[in-house]
């Protein structure tokens, strides 16, 4: 039995962050895509690149106060077995949420959010806080820094992808190669699709499961996850880097593969789907379909 409703949201208390728990409350953030930088500048390097887009009302910027202001309401849901997504009913910048993985060996914040308030924080701390934060890609990395700061934890960057950094902080902790292994049941796996440096997190619990932020897209048709370079701007990715990525990825066994966004959760036969939306994606390239499984 969970500790929450499945959906459970709840007003902020409408008080300004502090400066003492939030001492980024008044550093830019880009209204687009939810980066959060150390100082204020003219443009956003993520929403210039190919794999975002500066919105047609220009570059805008907000900060973290000035969000609190608006009087966001936190959301929390149930979207699998010790999962419970973390975001706001309010759409901001991309529409983020994050993940919060209760594992055996502590909990671990999965992607990040350009907002945080004590109303949240209270809420996690409830269910026992957290001892990590992992990303996917740069398009998540938004305000991780002050989740950091908040929760005390280091966040998990693969070095690949270092210079999408807005915010440098000790509190980031780059790893390379491969894999990283978290704790025994939690791996972080470098596909090197979407971004270099893109991560997946595989849990080994109950099954398995894939955490895939956008690296692999769980589609409106949950029967299919996709993959491309740049999803707003339609640039398909590379079909090598997609067999690579299909080949690391079955080393690992999954039921569930839990997406970039509310609801998009694969619950059954994790494995065949993303095996038969690879080889689907190859085919429409004219390429070879993947090796059978071993």
């Amino acid at each position: 039995m969970s500790d929450l409703a499945p959906a459970m949201v709840f007003s902020s208390n409408g008080v300004a962050p502090s400066a003492l728990r939030y001492p980024g409350a008044d550093l830019p953030v880009c209204a687009g895509c939810g980066t959060q930088y150390a100082a204020p500048r003219a443009d956003c390097p993520v929403c210039q690149d190919d794999r975002q887009y500066v919105p047609d009302t220009g570059q805008r910027w907000t900060t973290l106060a000035e969000l609190h202001a608006a009087a966001h309401t936190p959301k929390f849901v149930e979207e699998g077995p010790g999962v419970f997504g973390v975001g706001t009913v309010k759409s901001i910048a991309i529409g983020q949420r994050a993940l919060l993985l209760r594992t055996g060996e502590g909990n671990i914040l999965w992607d990040c959010l350009p907002y945080v308030d004590d109303g949240m924080v209270e809420t996690i701390v409830g269910l026992g806080g957290l001892t990590a934060i992992a990303i996917s890609h740069p398009h998540f990395y938004s305000a991780m820094v002050e989740w950091a700061h908040v929760f005390d934890v280091p966040v998990h960057l693969h070095e690949s992808d270092r210079e999408w950094v807005g915010r440098p902080d000790p509190a980031l902790h780059f790893w390379s190669g491969e894999t990283l292994r978290l704790t025994d049941e939690v791996t972080l796996i470098n596909p090197r699709i979407h971004f270099p440096g893109s991560a997946v997190l595989h849990w080994s619990a109950d099954g398995g499961s894939l955490f895939s932020g956008d690296v692999l897209n769980v589609c409106p048709d949950r029967r299919w996850v996709s993959v491309m370079h740049s999803y707003p701007n339609h640039v398909p990715e590379h079909p090598d880097a997609v067999r690579s990525a299909a080949e690391l990825l079955d080393r690992y066994s999954f039921e569930r593969i839990y997406g970039a966004w509310w609801g998009r959760v694969v619950t059954a036969d994790g494995n065949a789907v993303l095996r038969r939306s690879l080889d689907r994606y190859l085919a429409w390239e004219g390429r070879p379909a993947l090796r059978p499984a071993a």
